[in-house]
């Protein structure tokens, strides 16, 4: 994994998954990440712009 590239570490020094990350691992975990190609857990007609928890 790469800094960057698969994760980064948000304000609260958590570390999140990109979306690259999660298209190389290849499945839904269904945690609703917050950068989950899949869209779970997202409300339809919201927009990725706003920041999600």
């Amino acid at each position: 994994m790469e800094e960057g590239v698969d994760f980064y570490f948000n304000e609260e020094g958590l570390m999140v998954f990109t979306e690259a990350y999660h298209l190389k691992r290849g499945h839904c975990c269904k945690n609703k990440c917050r950068h989950c190609p899949w869209k779970y857990g997202k409300k339809k007609g919201s927009s990725p712009d706003k920041k999600e928890k």
